[in-house]
């Protein structure tokens, strides 16, 4: 062993070959975390492969991570949160059948994830993956474009979810005190406090995390029974034809397809962002098989809980324009009121939705953060020296979790200023993540295409990838250039969806920087990598 500045370096000879055998080749494992976070063998043939020391603990277990991602998502209760939105375009068929489809989806682009994942569990993720996979006279640019893209959708993530819970709270108050007027300023001191609640667990708190998780799970499943039966018990009926047959357009578009399809961008969110546990990757034991199970364990346990929610809905929304007209601003609120007929009950239904959202920022804080690390340690990003230090002790990516905070603390203080401003930077999540599993999935898809080798996997989709690739890829597509459109029509500036020029903006910069100086200090993990295929 020897002394960094991280603490004592351990460094072991580990076998890289496939098998077992004299001829395997030998590379240097290094580590600065004790022996019982090193994770497997597994691991530490995985890091070697991947040219990277062990720096954070590997403390994720299957049960804790599967936590970790179905909590970020949070599918019930943003379609809860979301509700007005679905309601305007599509109305209730178009909730129940875009859920259907969002998670057929779902299921095609994380298999392709899943199996990627399986290949290089790396905290890097789709930037890594496109690195790897992409013909080499592209690779560097799409990776490096891949890294800021997912950095920055992952920030906005926290922020929006932040005022997402802080708006349910401000329309429970308006519930409560009908004379109540939000101020954009109570927002964002509201947006802050979520934040700042939950830097505390993602540093004080960071060696629990994983407790915390598995708790928070519990939390998930159990609240939405608390929220449901009391639907189920009380709520008067839809019947079928209506609940999963009538549709709405309510955004004034030309057809009632294209409303579905705006409209079905909510159940979408709802199911969007499972690669947040690939960013905790180098945190999970034996990475390579749990984190694809976990993976499609997280999608399948949040599908079936939100077509709970889903057919919930639909079947006890019996008056949709009632509850958009709402005063409180939140469909759902105005729905356990008028089914309850009791303050204290919706404060307790609304609160367990306002509990679970804020422990998703939790889990996003840690996501946003170990991407801006990854992707900083491959000097990616000005400041990267900073950014990608682990602090001694920690073990976690402590200056890159600081980096998020200030961030989100920044951009909620933009709605003081403009909350369409604010709306525009959030609005970068969906479209980056969508860009990024893209670009990713494509990748591979070409490799199989072109019949080049592709690296050993413990979750392969083999001889149905290309099939389950391209399917994917189909769906990715649609719903990248719907997540562009604006929820109604006609549009102004306050009601335009900013969501494009967002997106052009960050791709625009981080080409622009790319070009003057970013090529030379950037790093594609392609190149760090010990692969032989």
């Amino acid at each position: 062993m020897s002394k960094s500045s991280s603490g004592y370096v351990q460094t072991t000879a580990i076998a890289t070959g496939e098998q077992a055998s004299d001829d395997v080749e030998m590379d240097v494992f290094t580590a600065t975390v004790a022996d019982k976070w090193q994770g497997t063998l597994a691991d530490k043939r995985d890091m070697v492969m991947l040219g990277r020391s062990q720096v954070l603990r590997r403390n994720f277990s299957f049960i804790s991570i599967l936590g970790f991602s179905a909590v970020l998502i949070c599918t019930w209760e943003l379609i809860f949160a979301n509700l007005l939105f679905a309601l305007t375009d599509g109305g209730t068929g178009g909730l129940f059948w875009g859920f259907t489809v969002t998670v057929i989806a779902s299921i095609f682009i994380y298999l392709s994830v899943s199996e990627m994942a399986s290949m290089s569990p790396t905290a890097g993720g789709q930037y890594h993956w496109v690195s790897e996979f992409s013909p080499a006279f592209c690779q560097k640019y799409l990776s490096y474009l891949s890294g800021w893209l997912l950095a920055m959708g992952w920030q906005g993530a926290v922020v929006g979810l932040s005022f997402v819970a802080g708006t349910i709270i401000q329309g429970l108050i308006t519930l409560q005190d009908p004379t109540y007027e939000p101020q954009q300023w109570h927002g964002t001191l509201l947006i802050i406090a979520v934040v700042v609640f939950c830097i505390v667990f993602n540093t004080s708190l960071a060696k629990k995390l994983p407790l915390i998780e598995g708790f928070i799970l519990l939390l998930h499943i159990i609240g939405l029974f608390a929220i449901v039966i009391p639907l189920w018990v009380l709520a008067p009926r839809n019947p079928p034809s209506v609940a999963l047959l009538q549709f709405n357009n309510g955004g004034n578009w030309p057809t009632m397809g294209v409303a579905y399809m705006i409209g079905l961008l909510t159940a979408l969110s709802s199911m969007m962002g499972f690669d947040c546990s690939v960013h905790m990757s180098e945190e999970i034991k034996d990475a390579s098989n749990t984190l694809p199970r976990a993976m499609m364990w997280g999608v399948g346990l949040n599908a079936i809980l939100g077509y709970i929610v889903v057919i919930t809905l639909c079947f006890t929304i019996t008056d949709p324009q009632a509850l958009l007209d709402s005063p409180t601003g939140s469909p759902f609120i105005q729905l356990f009121y008028n089914v309850t007929k009791s303050y204290t009950g919706t404060n307790i239904m609304t609160a367990i939705i306002v509990i679970n959202l804020v422990s998703a920022v939790i889990s996003e804080i840690a996501t946003a953060s170990r991407q801006i690390w990854s992707f900083a340690r491959d000097d990616g990003f000005p400041f990267s020296n900073f950014l990608k230090q682990v602090s001694p002790g920690w073990n976690i990516p402590l200056n890159a979790v600081v980096v998020s905070f200030v961030a989100g603390f920044g951009i909620a203080l933009i709605n003081l200023g403009s909350s369409v401003a604010l709306n525009a930077i959030v609005s970068l999540t969906m479209s980056a993540l969508l860009s990024s599993y893209m670009l990713s999935i494509g990748c591979i898809f070409l490799k199989r295409l072109r019949g080049e080798p592709l690296p050993p996997a413990g979750f392969s989709l083999g001889r149905y990838g290309m099939a389950v690739n391209i399917t994917a890829l189909g769906f990715l597509c649609a719903f990248f250039v719907f997540c562009f459109f604006p929820i109604a029509t006609p549009v102004d500036a306050t009601t335009m969806n900013w969501n494009i020029a967002m997106f052009g903006g960050i791709t625009l910069f981080a080409t622009v920087w790319y070009l003057v100086g970013g090529h030379k200090k950037y790093r594609p993990p392609v190149d760090i990598q010990n692969r032989k295929l």
